[in-house]
């Protein structure tokens, strides 16, 4: 039982992708490698942040109550990252506009969905119980693809 659950929500985490790249046009264009550089940008990206974070935003030392508003307020800052990231990846996309913001966006996508999904999905949906929050899992990888 443990097996169909898992198949059931890998097949409705991953195939969306799957099929939003064969039926845009995209696998006739041969997009995928370009797809591919989209999602090497955005872990490189992610990378970057994290190290960024963890070398100039220590955690913070202050009262146990207090708040640290110029902290939080330059940790949100360096979300900006994305944007350049995906600047990055749209300018090294080549053909029409349409076809470089797709396989920016799914490239993105799918490279966010395996580093945060996959790890969760492949250890949990094989657990002994059933659990919704495996199914919850694969319906937000499809939100995050629309």
């Amino acid at each position: 039982m443990t097996l169909f659950h898992f198949g059931n929500c890998f097949a409705l985490a991953y195939f969306p992708y799957f099929i939003t790249y064969k039926c845009s046009g995209l696998s006739e264009y041969s997009a995928f490698w370009r797809c591919v550089q989209a999602g090497a940008t955005y872990v490189l990206v992610q990378l970057g942040k994290m190290l960024f974070l963890a070398t100039f935003f220590p955690t913070w030392e202050g009262p146990a109550g207090g708040f640290d508003l110029l902290g939080e307020f330059l940790r949100a800052t360096v979300d900006v990252a994305d944007l350049g990231g995906l600047q990055l990846a749209l300018g090294r996309g080549g053909g029409r506009g349409e076809l470089r913001i797709l396989v920016a966006a799914l490239g993105w996508a799918s490279a966010e969905m395996l580093t945060a999904r996959c790890v969760p999905l492949w250890v949990g949906a094989r657990g002994v119980e059933f659990d919704w929050r495996h199914l919850q899992m694969g319906l937000d990888s499809n939100i995050s693809l629309v």
